[in-house]
């Protein structure tokens, strides 16, 4: 059916309009991709200190999300991860988690 691929994301209290705009102006290149259908960037609630957010991006299957993981599209999107504007608005790591969809309703 699909497959949806998500990292969660703990921004630091001030950070939350430079991480929207961060992500607004990246360089995405998914849209190049075999089996990309949507990407979005969610906006959730408070935590102690932080707002939580997640990348929610949808593929036709786990093997074309892998396919993206390994492309030079996925080398480049990903080349600014890590620095230190990113590194200063995250409480840590993201975590990556991934879905395969079993039931669907449009």
């Amino acid at each position: 059916m699909s497959y949806i691929a998500m990292n969660r994301f703990q921004v630091r209290h001030g950070f939350e309009e430079s991480f929207e705009t961060m992500w607004a102006k990246r360089e995405s290149r998914l849209k190049e991709m075999d089996g990309f259908r949507e990407f979005r960037l969610l906006k959730g609630p408070d935590g102690d200190g932080f707002r939580h957010y997640i990348s929610h991006a949808i593929w036709d299957s786990h093997k074309a999300f892998e396919a993206w993981t390994k492309s030079q599209q996925f080398r480049d999107a990903h080349k600014g991860a890590g620095q230190s504007q990113t590194r200063d608005a995250l409480m840590g790591a993201p975590v990556f988690e991934g879905y395969e969809t079993v039931l669907h309703e449009a």
